[in-house]
């Protein structure tokens, strides 16, 4: 596999600190006009996304995070963003409507919970093996 160049290698390190492919790229040095291009080749190249995934690897072992924590507090996020709060108007009173607290928090944390616990339709079709849709509603303790 072909190695880093030093650019690159800056590259990685600050897209872990940020998760912001452009200002990682501005940040390790890029001069690109476009650098949320320039950060999304950076983020095609397979031996800059191997050396993030090991950089994230080895910063997990090094935190030692129980996975049941992890999920717990994931599932946490997802079923606070979707909790029902009332909407006020302007003057900051009732309108009788209500709406969901952050549907895209949610998704984002669900989406995360399925990364960790390596669900993946696309893979898992492709495989053959059949999807396993879990909810927050069917995910108990011993499915962790």
């Amino acid at each position: 596999m072909k190695h880093l160049t030093k650019q690159q290698k800056k590259f990685t390190e600050e897209y872990i600190k940020t998760l912001n492919g452009e200002l990682a790229a501005k940040n390790a040095g890029y001069k690109s006009k476009d650098l949320n291009l320039q950060a999304k080749k950076l983020l095609s190249t397979p031996a800059v996304i191997k050396q993030i995934n090991i950089s994230l690897k080895e910063q997990l072992e090094a935190l030692s995070v129980p996975k049941g924590y992890v999920i717990q507090k994931l599932l946490r996020i997802a079923e606070f963003s979707l909790e029902e709060e009332d909407i006020t108007d302007k003057d900051g009173n009732f309108t009788g409507k209500r709406k969901l607290r952050d549907t895209s928090g949610a998704l984002k944390a669900l989406e995360s919970l399925c990364k960790y616990l390596g669900l993946n339709s696309t893979e898992e079709a492709e495989n053959g093996r059949a999807v396993k849709i879990i909810t927050i509603s069917n995910l108990d303790d011993s499915k962790i």
